[in-house]
């Protein structure tokens, strides 16, 4: 069953708030796995949406998944980078600035098992929907340091 939207929001206001007070003491982690900020320039208001995600390590890029909780539609945070790549990522105190690029065919073959095994919900996720659930990849751009370690 589809996370109830009402309770998807209210938690992520209540971390991405938790994370930005601490710098990242509290919230880096949730059920033992590595979260960020992801910040991005909404598609129709360009205001700067701040969405906390679960993500995965790969060489220095950050992997994110957009499955909206198994939701019907993409999540309001994938319009956003598949309109304007252009993002900051927060794994600690600073965030970095990041290319965000949905996975093509052959990269999401390769990361979807991986992220399966790191986190089982998200196969549950796409069966439940008709939708692909799209992979983004967060790549530092030149010039950003890289993202701390988790």
């Amino acid at each position: 069953m589809a996370m109830n939207r009402f309770m998807m929001h209210t938690v992520m206001r209540i971390h991405r708030r938790l994370f930005r007070l601490t710098g990242g003491s509290i919230g880096a982690r949730l059920a033992g796995r590595p979260m960020l900020l992801l910040t991005t320039s909404g598609r129709k208001s360009g205001k700067l949406r701040v969405t906390p995600l679960q993500y995965m390590r790969d060489g220095d890029d950050l992997i994110v998944v957009a499955s909206n909780g198994g939701n019907k539609p993409h999540p309001a945070w994938w319009y956003n980078v598949d309109a304007n790549s252009e993002a900051l990522a927060q794994t600690g105190k600073e965030p970095i600035a990041v290319e965000a690029t949905t996975a093509n065919a052959d990269e999401r073959a390769r990361l979807w098992p991986m992220l399966t095994d790191y986190y089982a919900g998200y196969q549950k996720y796409e069966d439940e929907t008709e939708r692909t659930i799209p992979v983004v990849i967060l790549r530092p751009t030149e010039g950003s340091p890289t993202a701390g370690s988790p």
